[in-house]
């Protein structure tokens, strides 16, 4: 079981657009593949169609008061499962600040799953916290989608840095660039410049109304617009990620 984690320190950079459309691509190849939708916002849960069935079901989660086995839904989709994100998100901090062994604790539950899956999608909530340090403990990979401006490259630099001074291990750091404007030439020469950093995957994700339309259709682009420039992209990064990551 290869475990990817989708995440950035800032907000609205595509974390959940690209946790999705990975996770159907890797379904659709015969990866069986969970998301486990982190966020208390529940995007990926919506666009899959599932809600938590249980009240506070991330807090039992976590408190021990359910399997993880129990939380996992199906998707409309082959091979893809979901554990659906509910409000009681919130206070995972709150609840892994409180455990002894708060940085293993993802790490011990998705433990549990290793028979069951072969690919697991973690969407993380923006932000550095005591969760984000149970994330970067479980996953194999972490993810981080970039958009080529100043400020989000700075982003990119601080996960980095603390990675570096907490120890953690930044060789399975990873980074795309996401929501690329190429009327824009600022894009270009940011992109031109990380592209020598070995951190930076080559693919990319556009920023089109396609991707956004996801959100109208609940669905991955993949099931709506298979034909278009960012399905095609996304096809492209999941071959990347695959080859590096799994394969």
């Amino acid at each position: 079981m290869v475990t990817l984690a989708l995440y950035n320190l800032k907000g609205g950079v595509g974390k959940t657009a690209a946790s999705i459309n990975l996770a159907y691509l890797a379904a659709r190849e015969g990866y069986k593949t969970l998301v486990w939708d982190l966020d208390p916002q529940g995007s990926s849960s919506f666009y899959l169609g599932a809600k938590a069935p249980v009240k506070n079901e991330a807090r039992k989660l976590l408190n021990d008061e359910m399997e993880l086995t129990e939380a996992i839904l199906p998707s409309p989709y082959e091979n893809l499962s979901i554990i659906p994100a509910d409000i009681s998100s919130r206070q995972a901090d709150i609840l892994l600040n409180e455990m002894k062994q708060s940085k293993r604790k993802l790490a011990s539950m998705l433990a549990t799953l290793k028979k069951e899956y072969a690919v697991v999608i973690l969407d993380c909530p923006p932000g550095i916290s005591v969760l984000h340090d149970a994330v970067f403990v479980a996953a194999d990979w972490v993810l981080m989608p970039n958009i080529p401006t100043t400020l989000s490259i700075r982003s990119y630099e601080t996960v980095d840095g603390y990675f570096k001074e907490n120890d953690f291990d930044r060789s399975k750091l990873k980074c795309f660039f996401s929501m690329v404007d190429h009327r824009k030439n600022l894009h270009h020469e940011v992109m031109n410049d990380f592209y020598k950093d070995k951190y930076f995957l080559k693919s990319y994700i556009p920023y089109l109304s396609d991707v956004e339309k996801m959100g109208v259709h609940e669905a991955p682009l993949e099931t709506y617009a298979a034909s278009s420039y960012a399905a095609q992209c996304y096809r492209d990064l999941w071959k990347e990620i695959r080859k590096t990551c799994i394969e």
